[in-house]
């Protein structure tokens, strides 16, 4: 039967990343996003806002998917606020797409904080789960956007009968500019700004982190899995981690960065130095840095998301993801970690977006 997907957030690391891999088995793809990302050929963008029901209807009205990807979110201040927006977003475009009888699958990406706690309640104490974690851990006694995100998709499921699947990355690691959770451009751009500056790459995080197992997503990873249990029958309606498959530590991988860049590495040195406060007042700096090397873009919000990787690389715990659930399914993607924050980097100077 012919294949259309709809891929909600085509604009961000997630959503990009799976609308060309999608394009690549022959998928007919729909991009939706506030600002559509033309660049990928292929891509038949739509513009909508998902906070506006009106006009998503009107964006969706020639749109007749049959596979729903959604890999978006937006962000605010308090985690009451997080569940009412993001669960209002998933909620108006289901029932957006209720109507046209097409819908046979969904997928939704959230992430570890399903397993951790939400910003407000991150790897607090008391809550701190047991590791590697497994998509069998329950729920933790907390209010979670990811929780309310989820519901609204069992809902409508349930409704329209549909399948789920649900996808929990690690930290992405993929190219994309204006994400909000973007730790491999952050830690280039970083590292780019002590080159330029003479300061030393120190880690900002916790000894956890430093001297403990860790993992990550490459956003190639994520798009497999996504499409890999879209056309699997025994993957319906499961939740599943998606990472790397290889474990590091960032003792070692810190050095291997800095290398890289041709800085100094400094590990941690017995205190969390949050790279929020580090790069507080490199805005200026960064916008020099871009008009000295011609670079794409001078805006350094737009490329780096500190307050995210301080959460990341803060952690009290190691963190390690489980991927049992799919390998038994027969989902066998492997990616070397080392190779997917190397090739981002390759991607980010070809891009002209760090010299």
């Amino acid at each position: 039967m012919k294949r259309t997907a709809l891929v909600v957030g085509a604009s961000g690391i997630g959503g990009n990343y799976t609308a060309r891999a999608l394009l690549a088995q022959g998928w007919t793809v729909h991009g939706l996003a506030r600002r559509p990302d033309t660049r990928i050929p292929g891509l038949q963008p739509v513009a909508a806002d998902l906070l506006d029901p009106a006009s998503l209807a009107s964006a969706l009205a020639d749109v007749a998917p049959t596979h729903v990807f959604i890999t978006t979110w937006m962000r605010q201040d308090t985690e009451a606020e997080n569940i009412r927006v993001n669960a209002a977003m998933v909620r108006n475009l289901l029932d957006a797409l209720s109507g046209k009888g097409t819908v046979r699958h969904v997928a939704l990406v959230t992430g570890l904080k399903h397993y951790l706690g939400p910003f407000e309640a991150y790897a607090a104490s008391g809550t701190l789960p047991d590791t590697p974690l497994r998509e069998s851990q329950p729920r933790l006694p907390v209010e979670n956007f990811y929780y309310a995100q989820e519901d609204e998709v069992y809902a409508a499921a349930a409704r329209d009968r549909f399948s789920w699947t649900v996808h929990r990355p690690h930290t992405v690691i993929g190219m994309a500019v204006g994400n909000a959770m973007n730790l491999g451009t952050t830690l280039a751009v970083y590292a780019t700004i002590c080159k330029e500056t003479g300061r030393p790459f120190q880690f900002p995080g916790s000894a956890a982190q430093w001297n403990g197992l860790s993992d990550v997503t490459d956003a190639r990873m994520l798009a497999r899995q996504l499409v890999w249990a879209a056309d699997t029958d025994a993957a319906r309606n499961e939740a599943f981690n998606i990472v790397n498959g290889d474990l590091f530590r960032w003792s070692w991988l810190w050095g291997r960065i800095a290398e890289f860049f041709g800085v100094q590495a400094a590990g941690f040195n017995g205190t969390v130095q949050p790279l929020e406060a580090a790069m507080a007042n490199d805005a200026g700096v960064w916008s020099d840095i871009a008009a000295r090397h011609g670079l794409a873009e001078s805006d350094l919000g737009r490329l780096a998301s500190p307050w995210h990787t301080d959460l990341d690389l803060g952690r009290p715990i190691e963190v390690m993801t489980d991927m049992a659930n799919s390998r038994r399914l027969g989902f066998s993607a492997y990616q070397a970690t080392d190779d997917s924050f190397f090739d981002l980097f390759g991607q980010l100077r070809a891009a002209r977006l760090i010299p």
